[in-house]
């Protein structure tokens, strides 16, 4: 019963941190481009001259 006294804060913290993660990235700008890196797969690519 103990456990849950360490175990119930520390979910809660990683749970923040990873909140605090998701914001962060929205932030910066990392899901801006969502079809980017979708159509980047199609394009054929220059072979070496």
């Amino acid at each position: 019963m103990t456990i849950l006294g360490f175990l119930i804060p520390l979910a809660l913290t990683m749970g923040l941190c990873g909140l605090a993660a998701f914001f962060w990235a929205m932030r910066v700008g990392q899901f801006d481009d969502l079809d980017g890196a979708a159509n980047r797969i199609l394009i054929e690519d220059e072979g070496p001259a």
